[in-house]
């Protein structure tokens, strides 16, 4: 019984160990089946994925660089929400039902996910696309309306309000450009009977400034009632802005509603101009065929009965004058040789002391060559050409020829120079090109590639020669 009674309570004993155990077994059975159901749910969501071809989504950082959007960008982007926000909540996917528990990831993502609200994005607003149609309208109003601005259908409509006339309007008033009048009459008639045209105008003249439309109905025609009352004013008398006020306010029905003072005086005075006013009187033209006109009106005057009249103050000033500015001139021409001295001295050309032998000089602004022969040969020496002028010794003679030019004395006591170089030589501002020659006479400029000479002739020794030449002949 001891032994029975022991087993029974070993049994009893070990019974709620026993259960504990085989809940805990069956639990992680339940998880690891679990598991099981959620790894082979994952690898079926993975074949369809790539069974349809789309790539499953990257882990990526929802950091993102803030810039500043656009209001197009800021418009475009809140749509770009809404509705997406749309998509998402209409198409739910079927394993996130409210039936379907969440697994363990999907878990860890709410948990380690903000608890604040997320905002719902703005709504477009309405004001903005207002605005942006609104600051289009005016261009295409102006685009529509082509050459007629809305300045110039405000000009016509108070033109035609105020004479009533399309001839008047067409010749007094200026508008932006030049129009005919049949343009002008085909506007005024689109502006009455055409609804798009003269829609499209009211509307652009609405938009105009107020200074502009006060600057354009400052412009406006007279009436002939206004320029009646007017021409009322006498031309004697001088009236004053005082005057033409009390005519408004005495008048107020008859004048235009952006008449001032200072207008009616200017366009009083214009009417004044043209003898326009009550108490003036055009002349009549003179009757007959032929009318005197100036160059008529000149020919009949006699210039013999006109008085000269003399002044014998101005006649005493300008013999004074006459006389100081001879007597300068006279001062000037006796001081002539001194000046002479004082620009030679400063250009180096001072007047050559000619010998016996020296026919002529070619002088320049460093050397004097001497001329004692009858002919002489300019140009460059070298160590293989000698010539009796080296232009090198005057400055730069690189372009110059080994032989430029040959001058000659001639029996009859003229000089002449031949050119034999490439370049040509220049004599009075006169090129003398290769295989040419020129008489040179006293004083001559000559001027070889950019060096200048005077050329100066011997005249007492080139008289005797001529005159021995003379003597010679008739023999």
């Amino acid at each position: 019984m001891t032994r029975g009674t022991g087993r029974t309570a070993q049994r009893g004993r070990s019974g709620p160990d026993s259960q504990g155990l085989l809940d805990s077994s069956l639990m992680a059975s339940g998880t690891a089946s679990r598991s099981e159901d959620e790894e082979s749910l994952a690898g079926q969501k993975r074949a369809s994925s790539q069974a349809l071809g789309t790539i499953p989504k990257r882990r990526s950082s929802s950091r993102f660089i803030k810039r500043k959007k656009f209001d197009d960008e800021l418009v475009e982007s809140s749509l770009a929400k809404s509705s997406t926000r749309a998509k998402g909540a209409s198409g739910v996917e079927p394993g996130r039902c409210s039936g379907s528990e969440p697994s363990s990831s999907e878990k860890k993502k709410v948990s380690k996910a903000p608890s604040t609200p997320v905002p719902p994005s703005p709504a477009p607003a309405p004001g903005l696309t207002k605005r942006v149609k609104k600051s289009k309208q005016p261009l295409q109003v102006t685009k529509d309306l082509g050459r007629w601005k809305p300045a110039d259908d405000l000009l016509l409509i108070n033109a035609v309000l105020q004479t009533n006339d399309l001839t008047s309007v067409h010749l007094g008033v200026k508008f932006s450009c030049r129009f005919t009048l049949r343009e002008v009459q085909e506007r005024w008639y689109a502006l009455l009977y055409d609804p798009v045209i003269s829609k499209l105008a009211c509307q652009a003249m609405r938009q105009l400034h107020p200074e502009a439309i006060a600057a354009i109905q400052s412009k406006a025609l007279f009436s002939k009632a206004e320029e009646q009352l007017l021409s009322k004013v006498g031309s004697t008398s001088q009236p004053t802005l005082e005057t033409f006020q009390d005519l408004l306010h005495r008048h107020p029905d008859a004048f235009y509603l952006a008449r001032t003072a200072k207008a009616l005086q200017a366009h009083w005075q214009l009417m004044k101009q043209y003898y326009l006013l009550e108490d003036q009187t055009v002349q009549p033209l003179p009757k007959g065929d032929q009318v005197l006109n100036f160059s008529d009106a000149e020919d009949l005057i006699d210039d013999s009965k006109l008085k000269d009249m003399r002044d014998e103050v101005l006649e005493h000033e300008l013999t004074v004058a006459d006389r100081r500015q001879k007597r300068e001139i006279r001062q000037l021409e006796q001081e002539l040789h001194k000046w002479q001295v004082l620009v030679d001295s400063i250009t180096g050309m001072s007047s050559p002391d000619f010998d016996n032998q020296t026919l002529a000089v070619l002088r320049g602004r460093m050397v004097r060559y001497l001329m004692r022969s009858r002919e002489i040969t300019l140009g460059r020496a070298t160590k293989d050409n000698q010539i009796d002028v080296d232009l090198s010794l005057e400055g730069p003679a690189w372009k110059i020829s080994r032989k430029q030019g040959v001058i000659k004395l001639k029996n009859n006591g003229d000089f002449f120079i031949a050119n034999e170089g490439r370049r040509p030589i220049y004599i009075d501002g006169r090129p003398v090109l290769c295989g040419s020659k020129w008489r040179l006479s006293n004083n001559s400029v000559v001027e070889i590639a950019s060096l200048r000479f005077v050329f100066l002739i011997n005249q007492d020794l080139i008289a005797l020669i001529r005159a021995e030449a003379a003597k010679i002949t008739p023999q």
